[in-house]
């Protein structure tokens, strides 16, 4: 056992260290890096999670990449249709880092009941359409089965059926407009999702495309858009562009941050919270230890003394005085990273911290649990504390052992 290590357990172990006016001044010094690194574990999950879900939403209910005709229309609605006939439907077969292409319609309308009436988006959608996105959002009945012959089951958003007052199993009459009137058509709710974006729980309803194709007269060979998904959303503004040269002249494609980039650029703020927050807690930490290892050595000038006196150099008794620290350091770490990992799970299974998603686009505060940014701050926090308490450590140089021996 190296020397310096002995020396430095020695003292941990020692009952006067715990009792030492020091003590206190340790003991703060454990908390902030506990407290340290539960605050950046919280702000880096939280900040990852609301990201992370916020895309999810995005992506659910517009893919990753939505391929149009060029039209100045500006809502949601397709005037123009696009052919089925394309190169890149059903799949991508030139652009591997697209996993998944469907084709839908949306056409606008409004519902009316006894009561009250509602503007809807009603989204037509077919075989080719990937209903696990929607499917986690899913809180009562079933999905559509658009698969069969055409027929009246849609799912709506909780908040629409709250408006409305309508419930599962429940119809009711849509009204479509059209240059000389409307149509008319009857739904019934086989289910209901809540997915907390109120932008899309406000205004969509999902049913079969064949309903907005025969309301716009179009063929079974036409479609509103295709909605494109991709392996990596990190990789979604290349792949939108390799989809944009891929595809015919006369067809526009969009990634979801040019087309909700008011959405994007407020996520990225959360990108400056993070660093700020990681800078900040960091900072208290390292200070907290700089003031506890200087206490450290001041309380120990005696014995720093005695052992220079019997041949120690510098950088040994320096040593002593690292491994202490560090010592304290791996205490603080454990209790934080304890304490933080269990209020993530604790967020994450019982969704204690609640958000208006009306400001958030979320009900609760999601997190991102994942072991490497852990791992990672964890050995940011030792390193950046280890190296700076190589400055304080360098008092030690200073002390004459004479001096010290003789010091009270």
């Amino acid at each position: 056992m190296m020397l310096e290590y002995f020396i430095a357990k020695r003292l941990i172990t020692v009952r006067d260290y715990k009792s030492s006016i020091s003590a206190p001044i340790i003991n703060i010094a454990i908390a902030a890096i506990a407290i340290g690194i539960i605050m950046m574990m919280v702000s880096v999950a939280t900040g990852i999670g609301l990201q992370e879900k916020i895309r999810e939403k995005i992506a659910a209910f517009n893919g990753h990449i939505v391929i149009t005709n060029f039209d100045s229309n500006q809502s949601e609605a397709t005037l123009v249709p696009v052919s089925l006939q394309q190169s890149f439907y059903p799949k991508f077969k030139t652009i591997p880092e697209v996993t998944h292409v469907q084709a839908v319609a949306v056409k606008t309308g409004i519902i009316r009941t006894e009561t009250a009436f509602e503007g809807i988006m009603f989204k037509g959608v077919g075989k080719d359409y990937e209903w696990k996105y929607i499917q986690e959002y899913m809180v009562q009945g079933r999905l559509p089965a658009v698969n069969d012959a055409l027929n009246q089951e849609v799912v709506l958003s909780e908040f629409i059926a709250s408006r409305l007052q309508l419930k599962l199993g429940d119809s009711f009459h849509s009204y479509f407009m059209k240059p000389n009137g409307y149509n008319v058509r009857n739904f019934k709710i086989v289910g209901i999702f809540n997915s907390g974006f109120q932008e899309f729980d406000a205004s969509y309803i999902l049913g079969d495309i064949r309903h907005v194709q025969r309301l716009n007269k179009w063929t079974t060979n036409q479609v509103g858009a295709f909605e494109v998904f991709v392996k990596d959303f990190n990789a979604i503004e290349s792949v939108g562009e390799k989809v944009y040269q891929e595809t015919s002249s006369t067809l526009d494609s969009r990634t979801i941050v040019e087309k909700y980039s008011y959405i994007f650029d407020w996520l990225k703020l959360f990108d400056i919270n993070i660093i700020v927050i990681l800078v900040v807690m960091i900072l208290v930490a390292t200070i907290n230890m700089v003031v506890a290892l200087l206490v450290l050595i001041l309380e120990r000038t005696q014995m720093i003394g005695i052992l220079k006196a019997l041949g120690a150099n510098n950088w040994s008794v320096r040593k002593i005085f690292l491994y202490n620290a560090y010592y304290l350091i791996v205490r603080g770490l454990f209790w934080g990273n304890l304490i933080g990992i269990l209020i993530l799970l604790a967020q994450q299974y019982f969704g204690i911290v609640k958000l208006n998603p009306e400001n958030y686009y979320v009900n609760q505060a999601p997190v991102y649990i994942n072991i490497g940014y852990i791992a990672l701050l964890n050995l940011m926090t030792v390193v950046v504390c280890f190296v700076v308490l190589l400055l304080p450590s360098y008092i030690i140089t200073r002390i004459s052992p004479v001096r010290a021996i003789r010091y009270e």
